[in-house]
């Protein structure tokens, strides 16, 4: 008689493919083009043109991810992330805007903006920070206040209280990058997962 068990084993869950290294150095060139254009955009009073190049890489991303819908719902969880980050920061009162604001109370939309491209980069070339949340945590309050420095130093934003303003990046971006990060595994549209052989 016939045994009743399986002649193989069931295979291992086969692991998702992971972006290749031309996506990944494709990903970080558009994505820093797209911050630049933002930052610029806002300072030279063009904030419209700027987060419309952000869109561009956006959409680019969506476009070559093996998941777009994932994708998409990351960048809007994260731009949703980026209002609360932002509008508390206005908040704050410790930095100004040159363009870009509809409502004084508000962030510019080209700086949440911002957090949607930032989703773009999560699943491939921040992909390494997964299970290092507390590496997440330390990356963000150093990394956070470092860019937008680089930002102010352009003219996209002007510190009223420097040692405040960069006390409550440090804080809010510590908190804010390892719940991305979180985020970016549960919609990752990036991988796709490799079909077993037979």
């Amino acid at each position: 008689m016939a045994p009743s068990w399986p002649l193989r084993p069931p295979a291992a869950p086969l692991a998702a493919a992971r972006p290749t290294r031309a996506m990944q150095l494709a990903n970080f060139a558009v994505s820093q083009l797209a911050w630049w254009a933002a930052v610029l955009g806002a300072a030279r009073h063009h904030p419209l043109a700027g987060t419309l190049c952000v869109v561009a890489a956006i959409g680019w991303h969506l476009a070559v991810s093996a998941r777009p819908a994932r994708e998409a719902w990351l960048v809007l969880l994260a731009s949703l992330v980026g209002l609360g980050v932002e509008t508390w920061v206005v908040f704050q009162g410790n930095v100004a805007y040159p363009s870009g604001q509809p409502f004084a109370q508000l962030p510019p939309y080209w700086m949440v903006a911002l957090w949607g491209l930032l989703a773009i980069a999560l699943n491939v070339t921040m992909r390494w920070l997964r299970g290092r949340l507390w590496l997440a945590a330390g990356l963000g309050a150093v990394v956070g206040p470092m860019a937008f420095s680089a930002g102010v130093r352009l003219g996209g934003a002007q510190f009223l209280h420097p040692t405040a303003a960069l006390a409550t990046l440090a804080i809010v971006w510590a908190l804010a990058l390892p719940l991305l990060v979180r985020l970016s595994a549960q919609f990752d549209g990036v991988s796709e997962p490799q079909v077993p052989h037979a």
